[in-house]
This record gives C-alpha cells, sequence and structure tokens, in this order.
C-alpha cells in the first residue's frame, strides 16, 4: 500500500532541496556579480547612444550643473545678505524640496535597469551564467519533483538523482564526533 505523504513531508522535502541548492546559487552569484557589474556599464552607454538618450542626458548634465552652481551662488548670496544671526537662522530653503521631479539620476537609473536586463541575457551564455542558470533549473526540478511525487520512497529517489547533477547525495550519513579527552 503506497503512503501518501503530509504538508509537513512536503516543507521538509523542500526546505531540504533549499538547503542544497542554495549556497551554490549564491556561491554563483557572487561569480557572476562582477561581470554583471562591469558589462552593464559598459553597456549603459552603448544602449543610451543607441536609443539616442545619451543627448538628453547630457543635456541633463549640463542643466543639472547649472542649476547646481545656480543653487550655490544663490545659498551664498543669501547667507551673505543674512548679516545677523536672527536673520541666518530665518534662512529655511531646501532645494531637494521638489523630489517629484525627473532627474539625471531618474534617466541614468532607468538605463542602468535597462541594460542590466540585456547583460543578464548575455551572462547566461558566459560559463559562470550558464552554470548559475542550471544550478536554478536543477533547483526548480527538485522543488518540482518533491510537489509531483507520489511517496516518500519514490521521491527520495527521484532527489538522489537529482542532487547528484550538482555532487551531491540526498541522504548523507553524518559523521561522529570524535571523542575528546
Amino acid at each position: 500500500m503506497s503512503k501518501t505523504m503530509t504538508k509537513y513531508q512536503l516543507d521538509h522535502f523542500k526546505h531540504k532541496v533549499r538547503r542544497q541548492f542554495d549556497p551554490l546559487i549564491d556561491e554563483h552569484e557572487l561569480l557572476v556579480k562582477q561581470y554583471r557589474t562591469e558589462a552593464t556599464n559598459k553597456v549603459v552607454g552603448k544602449l543610451a547612444k543607441k536609443m539616442g538618450a545619451d543627448k538628453i542626458l547630457d543635456q541633463f548634465r549640463k542643466a543639472e550643473g547649472l542649476m547646481k552652481k545656480a543653487r550655490n551662488d544663490a545659498k551664498t548670496f543669501f547667507e551673505k545678505k543674512a548679516k545677523t544671526q536672527e536673520s541666518k537662522s530665518e534662512l529655511n530653503y531646501n532645494i531637494r524640496e521638489r523630489t517629484e521631479d525627473i532627474t539625471l539620476d531618474d534617466c541614468e537609473e532607468q538605463m542602468r535597469d535597462w541594460a542590466k536586463t540585456l547583460v543578464d541575457r548575455e551572462i547566461e551564455r558566459r560559463p559562470e551564467g550558464h552554470k548559475l542558470k542550471q544550478l536554478k533549473d536543477l533547483k526548480m526540478k527538485a522543488i518540482d519533483t518533491v510537489m509531483e511525487a507520489g511517496t516518500p520512497e519514490v521521491l527520495i529517489i527521484s532527489l538522489n538523482q537529482v542532487s547528484q547533477k550538482i555532487g551531491m547525495q540526498w541522504n548523507t550519513d553524518i559523521k561522529a564526533l570524535p571523542n575528546v579527552q
């Protein structure tokens, strides 16, 4: 008679899948992160130029440079004109008060987001990214196996086959602690 699994058992198997795969995935994500950052920085400029956004970004840089100079000049002017301590304490303005206005940083961040998407696709073609994608796919396969299994015995056999693809065994014996005298 086949034994069905409880929700507790399914949760246990899913957690064990995560314990096996997540450290490997995290390790490979760190390896890929440096390449992603370098590639994204290179792609941003090329993408901006290709889309014609480079002209807009240059306009923003110039305009924000002029705005920054005007703000600094205004601050200097009003601080010089406020001669007494009382009039200086009344200077109460904030140049960042209007955060809803689009800024150069907003535009550059959007370009970085688009470039990151392109870079992520390219990373999957590199050896490091290919291995990361394989690990994520194997983890998903293992979780699917957990959710689709009928009995714990069949599940353990299936998960052992998936775990062997990452160089591990599903059930590992734990060595006894040595006696310390």
